[in-house]
Formats: structure tokens, sequence, C-alpha cells
């Protein structure tokens, strides 16, 4: 049992234990994110008092329970991914690669080594069978769904795994948890920053770890020369706020150009797209998308799924149109397709 010390996890593991799990809990350390100057209090699901708090809820609940040390892994794999990606003008989703590598790769190997059959999280997800496949389905809490962040699970991966609040909503997991007498888990919030990065500053965090870029010029969709930017791992496609220039309407980030540290401004509308392109792709069945390309894409996770149409596929690539404009298609960025709530592929928006 994966077990961050918040509710979610917390509760999927005392509904394990009533349908008569054996159950062995463990926590990761993953980051260390105390600041030199020790004025930062750690926060996020793998902070110490977090760890702590796992921990005693399962000797309160009565099962065994490991702490394991993945910062290495988690900062060769993680954390070099997300300053790579912006040193490349893309703007990365570190939570895709945590689950893929860390959650259900080192994950295994833990539960190998306990002697454990399955594996469970406190993800808001469902699985499901079709067409002979294993799918993620999405949870009956659309709200908390996060199946977005989990497309790259294998079907070896779901075989092996329960998600106990899959059919729950978020009031359900808190009424279990006062039910049970967690009067203080129920209440506990919950944080939408990025883990490893202290104060949520991103700018920071990345200058600190090696993505450290000059100033550069911002330029319009004709490449005429509208200000001086202050080096482009500081941006994002779609961003508005921030941007240090004044040209009398309301400019957006549009495309940013590593090679020539070049970050190109447009307004609103230059957003807008009815094409999307990804690579690292992972379907779980190619004939069902030849049979029937038509999908419901999301190209962010708080997105609203739309209508789209598979064009092409490649080698593990694939382009797709969308029935009506999504509006800042970020390079780096998930592109998850489903249909009628199955997961049934995503990629790395380009």
């Amino acid at each position: 049992m994966a077990m961050s010390g918040g509710i979610d996890s917390s509760v999927a593991a005392m509904l394990l234990l009533e349908q008569g799990y054996e159950l062995v809990g463990v926590t990761f350390r993953t980051f260390d994110s105390i600041k030199e100057s020790c004025l930062a209090r750690e926060k996020g699901c793998c902070s110490v008092e977090s760890i702590m708090e796992a921990k005693h809820l399962a000797e309160k609940l009565g099962f065994e329970h490991h702490i394991l040390d993945y910062r290495q892994i988690f900062r060769d794999t993680v954390i070099r991914n997300f300053v790579d990606e912006y040193m490349r003008g893309r703007t990365p989703n570190p939570c895709v690669l945590c689950n893929s590598h860390i959650k259900w790769g080192e994950l295994f190997r833990a539960a190998d080594e306990y002697g454990c059959d399955m594996i469970a999280t406190g993800h808001y997800a469902q699985i499901a069978q079709h067409r002979g496949h294993l799918y993620l389905k999405t949870a009956a809490d659309t709200r908390k769904d996060q199946t977005y962040f989990l497309w790259m699970l294998t079907e070896d991966n779901l075989r092996r795994t329960v998600f106990p609040l899959g059919e729950l909503t978020k009031m359900q997991v808190r009424d279990i948890a006062a039910k049970h007498g967690f009067e203080r888990l129920s209440k506990k919030t919950e944080s939408q920053e990025i883990c490893f990065v202290p104060d949520n500053d991103y700018r920071t965090f990345l200058a600190a770890n090696g993505c450290q870029t000059t100033a550069g010029n911002y330029i319009d969709k004709n490449g005429e020369r509208l200000g001086i930017h202050q080096g482009f791992c500081n941006y994002t496609i779609g961003q508005r706020k921030g941007l240090g220039v004044a040209l009398g309407s309301p400019r957006f980030v549009t495309h940013i150009n590593a090679s020539s540290n070049e970050v190109t401004l447009g307004s609103h509308d230059d957003l807008l797209s009815t094409s999307v392109s990804a690579s690292h792709v992972k379907l779980r069945d190619v004939e069902w998308l030849r049979e029937d390309p038509h999908v419901q894409a999301r190209i962010r996770y708080r997105s609203q799924a739309v209508e789209a149409v598979i064009k092409d596929f490649g080698n593990e690539t694939l382009m797709l149109e969308t029935d009506s404009p999504v509006w800042a298609v970020t390079p780096g960025q998930s592109l998850v397709l489903y249909k009628n709530g199955l997961l049934v592929g995503g990629g790395f928006i380009n």
C-alpha cells in the first residue's frame, strides 16, 4: 500500500483492511525540500511530516510499514526530466513520470521484495476490461479523476493494481476518515503544487538546478522584435502575467524557441488550434482505434475533454484533429485520449 500520509491513501488502506487484505505500507522519500536558510517548511506528499504521519497511521491500523529512500532515482528521472524539458522550451508534467517510474516502477520491486501480490494507491481511478484488454477508467468523482496522470501505465501494471477509491467521491472519503476516528485527517487540505518545488517557485528551482538562460528577444509571429524577456525557461505557453512588457493590448506566450532564445507573443486567438501532435505515444488497442478513430482528448489535467479524430498513426506518434478549437496546446504536457470513459492512449505533446 503506497502511503503518502494524506487522506486518500490513508482511507484506501482502511478500506482494504476491511475487505480482508493483508497490507504492507510503504512511503517514499523522494526529495529534500528544506531550503539552505531552513526557513522553508517542507510540504507535499514526501515531506518528513507526511512520511511520519503515514508511519503512525500504519501503526494505529496494525500493519507493517517501510520508508523507502528513492531520492537518487527521483532526481535522476523526474527532476532531471523536469529541468531538461524546460531547457528545451517545453513545459513538463512531472507527475506522469513519477507515476510510471517511481510509483509503478520502484513500487513493484518493493512489492516483490515484501511478498505482496498486488499494489494499491489512493488515486481516483478505476480499472475495466474491454475487447480483451485492461483499461484505466475514469473515477466516479470526475472532479477528482486522476487517470490523466496515469496514461503511461501498462496492462501488466494494471493486472497487479487496486484502486480502492475509484468508486467513491472525495466527500465520501472524508466521511470514512471521520467515521474511523481520524477527524483531523478528514479535514486535511490538499496541495496542488509540484511536490518538490519549494513555495511553488519553479523559476528559482530551475535556476538552482542548472536551467539558467540569458535575456533574449520577445518577437511577434512575423519575427518583429517586441522587447526583452528574462530567459526562455521562465515562460510557458499561454502565459500572460509577468511578461514585463506593455504593448497596448493583452499578449500571451504563443511559442518558445530554445535554440534562438526567442519567445513569441501573440493574441488570445493566436493560441487556438484544432490539431495536436504527440510523441512517445502508448495506445492500448491500435486496431480498435483504426476501426473507430473518434476519441475524447484532453491536453492538460484541468481541461475539458474535446471530441477529436485521430488522423495519423506513426511509430509511437500520432496526429489528431479536434472538433472544436483548443487553447494553448503546450509542448511537454500530456495528450490523453479516452473512449466512453476508458483511457485508450496518451503521449507527450509536440
